[in-house]
Formats: structure tokens, sequence, C-alpha cells
């Protein structure tokens, strides 16, 4: 019994002990929070070879870049020199330093030393420097040597030198450097890296701008320490005290002020520490001649541009400006303009070109209708407002025509086009097609540069990197290219693409052809030149300007405008974008390579030469050209016509007047009237059907074509605006005919209004409500039309 009470309380008082010893280390194990010197720091980003591009404030106003994984070994060896030279042997306390550091404090009667590591000056930093206490040197104590085991002693050290106080609102080596000394921590000089370690011992006294006899005394002292522990030679550290300290505080690099913007202001990337693809010397270069055209451009009150350089070879950004660089703040010159919504212009018609090729809509140079047109209430004009008649497709792409490219989008359909523009990367088309109407080829939609550029990227990947042994693509060949350094995506290969490299080829080369700027012309006879397909685009209003251009290895787009969108006499993009972006080129490495031509999805066909359709039974003159294996699926020559002609070949006839035996046949290029007449006057060698013989008119014989009304068109509403004296506006009726000489006689509700002769256009002023509309040529051929005026 005696034995049990005495044996009961010991074990209880172990069990309790040992209880307690439990709490302990658990406390210890979870003392330290999950995140150390959990500040926030600045948004910072690098070019491809590490060098600053540009930082942001941290939220709190303090220049903190984020930790790095090491620290230079200058800096390293300075502040463990002065602050803890035991650093790497002890747990996060200095028994030694704290024995001594008591004895002194004791004998003065006041705390004189605290001797805390390094371990324990970044406890303290990120406890957001408490008042001293014993209490709270005894706690910095504890969470130093917790500290020491969750991390390694170059994590403890890094995490030290990226939070320490420099003086200021400057935090931290890298912000140090930088804001003291303009240059990297890496490339620090010794007396750099001993003036720097001094300072955070008490930067509020002892900075640059205050008490810089002490620093420098500080500072010196160091160096001589390193010196006896033979760091440093005695040449050096000679050559070292030499340096003078800093005068003034540096402003961080502005490289890409855009970009590091951008970046700052999404979540994911805010505070981090972004090494991009970026190359300083290409973008220092963009920068500078971006500068140098707005010393042109502002002098027609143009104040904005912006620019990029692809590789689109690595699918990488290598040069990003956003705007022109130190323009006045009344000019928006924070505004990012690549990503900003602007008109269009012209800039899409090699998109429509490339992608009637890719369905088999057309061959290279099938020709469309290039005359005075309406379509509804919509009509529109070349930029110089003259008529061909007919041009090739690609010469829609080569000389930038409005008339045929609307054409051209009513053939291949306005829902059709969106859906492939947001297919190889266009973002901003969030209405349905139909609001844009045909408008959507010259303009009538807005893009962004950045959007622009990934679609001509991906046509130059489709092009470059087609697999001809599988005939695949990559599925992300129209994905936005990469700025910031990463894992590259994964692309699959896939069969299907939005638009094949036979069609991307075709384009691209008539897109050579586009006249180049003034400095430029002549350029092929160089047989260094580089080629380029290049392409520009102007919006309604003179508002906006672009320039797009693809080599084998880069695409450059152009920008230039007002952010405000206040347009500009001459702002249109073969004067205001091209030069810029011909500038670029040559600043590029040269090359003179070029894409080569994708024989595998490609066919040797016959062509008519005047049509531009493949060769049909009645085509004279035909040539062999490489066109898309799509374009065997297109319709032969429909313009080619076989013709009965008289036996002295000067009218035609038919077998009502006239014997099959006495007929001679020809093949003739007949268009329809309203193209005739425009084309002809420009071709000399082009020759006119002739008329029917008098006697053959007499049949009943019809020439529907030649006959052709150009406005009204049948069954349009036609809106009559009022003059500012409220008056109504006349309405111009215009037919054309296929022979210049006929007359053509006008009757409207079969009340005759009169005659007209070689250009046939009347002026009317019909009045509300429905109307037929009839023309009478002097064979008595006739075409009518039903419209309704509102």
């Amino acid at each position: 019994m005696g034995i049990h009470h005495y044996i009961f309380p010991k074990k209880k008082w172990i069990r309790i002990t040992l209880f307690m010893l439990a709490v302990l280390l658990v406390i210890y194990i979870f003392c330290l929070p999950q995140k150390i010197c959990d500040f926030p720091t600045s948004t910072v980003i690098y070019d491809t070879d590490s060098t600053l591009l540009g930082a942001k404030l941290a939220e709190d106003g303090q220049w903190r870049f984020p930790v790095q994984g090491r620290v230079p070994y200058k800096f390293k060896t300075a502040i463990l020199t002065f602050e803890d030279k035991r650093f790497e042997n002890h747990w996060g306390v200095d028994l030694l330093a704290l024995g001594r550091a008591i004895v002194q404090n004791v004998r003065a009667g006041k705390i004189q030393s605290g001797a805390s590591t390094i371990t324990m000056q970044t406890i303290r930093i990120s406890r957001k420097n408490p008042k001293r206490t014993l209490w709270e040197k005894f706690r910095e104590i504890v969470l130093s040597t917790r500290l020491e085991w969750r991390f390694t002693k170059d994590e403890i050290l890094a995490l030290y030198a990226a939070n320490a106080p420099f003086g200021g609102n400057i935090v931290g080596i890298d912000a140090a450097a930088w804001r003291y000394f303009g240059t990297n921590p890496s490339q620090l000089t010794w007396a750099e890296s001993c003036m720097l370690a001094v300072l955070p011992n008490n930067p509020s006294m002892v900075h640059v701008e205050k008490n810089r006899g002490r620093l420098l005394e500080k500072r010196n002292r160091l160096l001589d320490k390193l010196y006896k522990k033979e760091y440093l030679d005695s040449l050096t550290c000679l050559l070292s005290k030499q340096e003078p300290l800093p005068d003034k505080i540096y402003s961080l690099p502005r490289i890409t002020p855009h970009l590091l913007e951008e970046y700052h202001q999404t979540s994911e990337t805010k505070g981090q520490r972004l090494y991009t693809h970026i190359h300083v010397y290409k973008q220092q270069g963009l920068n500078d001649l971006l500068e140098r055209h707005y010393q042109q451009l502002k002098n027609n009150s143009i104040h904005n541009a912006a620019a990029i350089i692809i590789d689109h070879t690595t699918n990488q950004v290598i040069a990003y400006a956003g705007n022109i660089p130190n323009i006045q703040k009344e000019h928006s010159p924070d505004v990012d303009l690549i990503h900003a919504k602007r008109s269009s212009g012209s800039i899409l018609k090699p998109f429509l070109y490339a992608a009637m090729l890719h369905d088999a809509m057309i061959c290279s140079n099938t020709i469309f209708p290039d005359i005075p047109s309406y379509f509804g209430s919509y009509t529109p004009q070349n930029f110089d407002k003259t008529y061909a008649g007919a041009v090739p497709a690609g010469r829609m792409v080569s000389r930038s025509l409005n008339v045929p490219a609307v054409y051209m989008l009513r053939k291949y359909g306005i829902n059709r086009f969106s859906d492939l523009l947001k297919r190889i990367g266009i973002t901003t088309l969030h209405r349905p097609a139909k609001d844009y109407g045909l408008s959507l080829i010259l303009g009538g939609a807005e893009t962004t540069l950045w959007d622009l550029c990934t679609s001509y990227a991906g046509m130059c990947k489709n092009l470059g990197q087609f697999n001809a042994l599988s005939g695949s693509y990559a599925d992300n060949s129209f994905e936005p290219p990469r700025i910031i350094k990463k894992e590259p995506s994964k692309a699959n290969v896939v069969a299907q693409t939005p638009l094949r490299a036979s069609a991307i080829w075709h384009t691209f080369e008539k897109m050579k052809k586009l006249n180049r700027p003034e400095i430029e012309m002549n350029w092929e006879q160089f047989p260094s030149s580089q080629q380029v397909a290049w392409k520009t685009g102007t919006s309604f209003g003179f508002r906006d300007a672009w320039a797009i251009g693809c080599t084998p290895k880069y695409v450059v787009g152009v920008w230039v405008g007002n952010a405000d969108g206040e347009g500009r006499p001459g702002l249109v993009g073969a004067l205001a974008a091209a030069p810029i972006l011909f500038d670029i080129f040559n600043f590029l490495p040269q090359s003179d390579q070029w894409f080569d031509l994708p024989y595998d999805e490609m066919e040797e066909v016959s062509i008519c030469t005047r049509s531009g359709h493949l060769a049909g039974l009645h085509c004279k003159d035909t040539k062999d050209i490489w066109e898309c294996h799509s374009s065997t699926n297109t319709e032969p020559c429909p313009y080619h016509h076989r013709v009965a002609l008289s036996q002295n070949g000067q009218y035609r006839v038919n077998s009502a007047c006239e014997s099959t035996y006495d007929m001679q046949f020809e093949s003739f290029f007949i268009l329809p009237p309203s193209m005739q007449w425009h084309y002809q006057k420009l071709d000399p060698s082009f020759r006119s059907c002739p008329p029917y013989r008098s006697d053959c008119s007499a049949s009943n014989t019809i020439d529907a074509d030649a006959i052709q009304f150009v406005y009204p068109k049948d069954g349009i509403e036609i809106y009559i605006p009022k003059n500012l004296d409220a008056t109504r506006s006349m309405v111009v009726f215009e037919v054309k005919h296929r022979n210049e000489d006929s007359a053509i006689f006008w009757h409207l509700n079969n009340q005759y209004m009169g005659t007209t002769y070689g250009s046939h256009t009347l002026e009317c002023q019909p009045i509300s409500g429905e109307h037929i509309l009839k023309v009478i040529d002097q064979s008595g051929y006739n075409r009518s039309v039903r419209f309704t005026v509102k």
C-alpha cells in the first residue's frame, strides 16, 4: 500500500511532463506561419537573357522584388562578414555573440547589442519589426531555430536579402541594386556590395542622402575586413575604396511599359518575376524606331502607334511596343494599342482570298466584277474611285480593291467568313454576322493588332511547317503567340485546318506584289532584298492605319492613329504604317529565303488567261500553272462562247437569218455589259462581240445580256433623303450596254422619261410607292426592274 502510494504520483508527473513536452513540440513544429515574409511584391519582367525590362511598385508602395533562389556571391560575402560571420555554422542563434551581448548590456546597464543573426533578423522582418523586448527576443530565438529546420541556409539568406530595408521605400537587394546603381545585383562591384551590406543595419539614419560620411566609413571598414579575411587582394581593396558613393536614385528601366502593366493587372502574374521571350536589343530598336517616326507623324497631328514582332517559327513575341514611348500625357501614352479594338479596314482581305481557295470556290486568278455597285443601301467604292470592269481575285489582294472584295464575300457568305475569322484567332466578333453585313471585309468590324498578328502568324506556321509526308497540320497553328517563358503547348496533329498551305502560298504570292513605300521601290532589282508578304488597311474616316508583313521567320504588325479615334488626312496604311513596317524588317536579320511551294497540295492545271477559271472548251489563250488541288473542282470558264458570225465576220448571225454553211465560228470573251464597259477601256486587246445583223435582230432572238442595270437592282427599297432646303434629292439610275454607241430609251411606269447615249445615267425623282423602270435599246432589246421608294 505504501509502495503504490509513492509510485503512482511519480508516474503521474512523468505522464504530465511527457504530455507537456509533446504539446511544446507540437507548438514548436507549427509555430512558423506557412509563408515567411508574406509581403506584397513588385511585378518584374525580364527579357529572354534575364535583362530587366521593367518593374512595378508593390501594393504597399515599396520596391520589393520577389525572392530569388540565390544571393550574388559578393553581396553574400559582404553581408555575412558584416552581420553574421558564423551564419553557416549556427542553428539560428549565435551563442557566442549572444553571450557577449548579454555581458555588454549588463555592464552598460542598457541594451547596446542584440546579437541578432541573419536568421533572427529574417524572423523580425517577417513579423513587421515589433517593439524590442526580452519576450520578443525569446520568440525570435525560438522561431529562428525552427526556421533553420524548414529552410536551407541559402534559402534563409535569400529571404533576408529580398526583404531587408535599404532606405526609403527600397526593400531587398534587387531593388537596391537597381535604384542605387542602375544594375543587376549579380553585376555589383565589391564596393557597391559592401555599401548595400551596411545599409540594412540602420537605413533610416545612414544612407546615400543622409550621413554620407558615416556610410562611406562603414563601407570602407567592411572592405578592410574582407581584405583581412583574404576575400580581396590589396589592390582590389584600394581601388574599391576609391569608388564614390552614388549621388542619385536611379529610375528602373521602362523598356516594355505596356507589357509590364498588362501582367501587373493580371491576378495570376501580379507580383511575380516573369521571364519573357522579348529580345531587349530588338525591343529597344523598335522603341527608337517608333520614336523616330513620331517626329514626322506628329506634324499631321498623329500621336500614337503600336508595333509587335513575332518569331512564328517558335511562336514567341520578341518585341512588343504598345504605344510610342515618351509622348505627352494628353495623347494617352499609357494605352496599350496592341490590344485596342479598332476598325480593321482592308486588312482582312487576304483571309477571304485564302478561304475561297481553301474551299474550292475560285482559282488563284478567277475574275470578279470591279464596277460601280449597289448592294441594297451599301455602295462600296475603290479607294481611288476607279474601276477596271473585271479583275483577278488575286489583284483584289495585291491592289486592295474594295468592290471585288465585296463580290467575293457575297459569294463566300458572311456567316461562313465570320466563323472562319473566329477559328483563325479573331476574338472581337461578338455580334451576329448579319449585323456586320458585307462591310465586314472593308472595316465593318473591329479587331486588334494582337489578333491580326496571331492570325497571320498562324498562316505562316501552316505554310512553313506543313507536313508533306502525312498531309497534316498542328492543331495549334492559330493559337496566340507566347510572351512568358513556359512549357510549350502540346499540339495534336490534325488533317483538317482552317486554311491549307496551298491556299496560303497563293495568298502570300499576291501579297508580295503590293507596291512598297517609296523608299523600298524597285526592291526586286536587288538580289539581296528580302521578300515580304504584306498588307495594309485603312479604316473609314482615316482613323486607323494598319500594316502587317510576313517572312519565313517573322510576322511584324503595325498600327498608327490616335488613341481617341480622331481621323486625319493622310492617315492611310500605305503612307503611315507601311514605312514603319519596312524599317522594322530592315533592322531584323535579313534573309533571301522564301516559303517552299507545297507541291503535295497543288496540281498543275490549264487556266484561261483572261478569266482565271479552269480553261473551258472555247478558251483561246491558256497557260499551265500550279493551283490548289481543290481548285480543280471549280467551274470552267463561263465567259468564252462560240459565236456564229457572217461570212465577212462583221456581224453576229443565227440560224433564223443565215444558213449554217455560210456561217463562220469564233470564240469571244463576253462579259456582262456593266463589266465590259469598264474593262474594254483599259484593255486595248479586248475585242467585243459584233452586233447582230439587222435582219437577224428582226427575228425573235433576244440578246438577254446586252443591257444590264447597275442601279437600281431588282426588288430593292430606295430611301430618298431631303436636302437642306427641305426639297427631295434626285435618284440617279444607271445601266450599261454592251455596245457603247447604242441609244437607251427610259420608261418609268410606262411613261417615257428620256434617251441617253454612251454613258447611260438618268436623274429622276420618283414618288413614294412601287415602280417599274424599263429600258429599251435601238434594236428593241429591253430590261426592266421593280423597286420601291420609301
